[in-house]
């Protein structure tokens, strides 16, 4: 398989290079990690530049240069900015245009780097070669989610023993969050969702002091990292017996998930997943509740511009790791979301998550 930077530069027709760059706390891409393949590191301020050939120059202050060592690329250390200027017109010296990860770079970045250089490349976009590149998982990546999928799981299936009638939303969100730190996880894909009751009909709600009450949804959505990729799982189960309402609803979305599952192969329409799971659930007395798309990309980023989306003119490609997380959301009574992590492959899917998807009374 050729190399990620070989892959890069071949979904960029017409462009010399692509500059791939880390500020400080204000801007980190995850590219630059993805290129690099390093063991460890931060690197702010640091810079990698991807050139036509499918090479690359690893352009990091000293602070860093042992780390970058043990990625991939030419490692060229600068000390001081005169240093930096001086490998940067290296880098792109001939280039007539040169791309960047425009959202993920700031402005002002990208035209002092042309500045510092001094050269009249023309900039070019380089978000879409990017997002087709990171697309496609290699074996490593896949091995790295299935790990990440793995810890998260395992604190799927103890969650029915952290729930009781009076624990609070954040009382179970950081007993999980700690979990996932014992089972391996290095760090959190996103704020963990302790979503009780009412609270559960809010897709990106933010945990606080509400306890669980009998007849409550207790909505779940979190994940966490393996070698720098994010697992994402949702779960919503109850403390007793549910009204009917939320109890149909339940399976109203379990019908719909497998709708979209069952869509998902290499080759389809991305937006053929949610149009299955949607018209299930338009289909029902929940007409309207579904509120959001069926799924999206998932990497070193737990969103990634993969859309799975009824708007969405994407194909979806073997490799590809996506979510499936249809929901309903009834204000003022609870919500209802079952979510996993979903390779795709040449002939299907494959969860990547496991936790029973039959409805949980606790």
């Amino acid at each position: 398989m050729a190399s990620r930077a070989e892959r890069l530069m071949a979904n960029a027709p017409g462009m010399d290079a692509i500059v791939i760059a880390n500020g400080g706390e204000s801007f980190i891409d995850s590219t630059y990690r993805y290129l690099l393949e390093p063991s460890g590191g931060v690197f702010e301020d640091c810079y990698i530049v991807v050139k036509k050939d499918g090479t690359q120059d690893v352009i990091v202050n000293v602070l860093e240069e042992e780390s970058a060592r043990t990625g991939r690329g030419d490692v060229r250390v600068f000390h001081d900015r005169a240093e930096l200027e001086s490998i940067l017109k290296d880098s792109l010296k001939g280039c007539g245009k040169v791309g960047f990860n425009i959202d993920s770079v700031p402005y002002s970045t990208v035209t002092g780097i042309k500045k510092l250089t001094g050269y009249d490349y023309e900039i070019v976009d380089a978000r879409k070669a990017v997002a087709d590149t990171v697309a496609v998982k290699d074996s490593r990546e896949i091995e790295a989610i299935r790990k990440a999928c793995g810890i998260s799981s395992q604190v799927a299936r103890e969650l029915p023993d952290y729930l009781s009638e009076g624990v609070s939303e954040t009382e179970v969100a950081t007993r999980m969050e700690m979990r996932m730190q014992e089972l391996g996880g290095r760090g959190l894909a996103f704020d963990t969702i302790a979503a009780f009751g009412p609270n559960s009909s809010m897709p990106h709600y933010s945990s606080a002091g509400y306890r669980l009450k009998r007849g409550d949804a207790a909505l779940f959505d979190f994940g966490c990292k393996w070698g720098g990729y994010c697992s994402d799982l949702t779960r919503t189960l109850f403390l007793g017996r549910p009204r009917a309402e939320l109890e149909r609803a339940y399976e109203v979305v379990r019908e719909a998930q497998q709708a979209g599952l069952d869509a998902y192969r290499d080759g389809a329409a991305a937006k053929d997943a949610d149009v299955a799971a949607r018209a299930v659930i338009d289909g029902s007395e929940f007409k309207g509740r579904f509120i959001h798309s069926f799924g999206h990309g998932i990497g070193m980023d737990v969103h990634q511009p993969i859309h799975v989306s009824y708007r969405s003119e994407q194909v979806l490609r073997a490799g590809n790791v996506v979510s499936a997380e249809p929901g309903i959301y009834l204000p003022g009574i609870g919500g209802i979301r079952i979510e996993d992590t979903v390779l795709i492959t040449e002939d299907g899917c494959e969860r990547l998550t496991d936790f029973p998807h039959e409805m949980t009374v606790v």
